[in-house]
C-alpha cells in the first residue's frame, strides 16, 4: 500500500513539473514572437 502511495505521489510530482515546463516554453515562444512583431512594425 505504502508504495501505491509513493508512486502516486511521484507521478504527480512529474505531471506537474511537466506542465510548469511547457508553461514556461510557451511564454518564451509568446515572448519571442512580440520581440519579432515589434521589429516588424519599426522597418515597415
Amino acid at each position: 500500500m505504502h508504495k501505491v502511495i509513493g508512486l502516486t505521489i511521484a507521478a504527480a510530482a512529474l505531471l506537474l513539473a511537466g506542465c510548469n515546463t511547457i508553461s514556461g516554453v510557451g511564454k518564451d515562444v509568446s515572448s519571442v514572437g512580440s520581440t519579432v512583431s515589434k521589429t516588424a512594425d519599426k522597418h515597415k
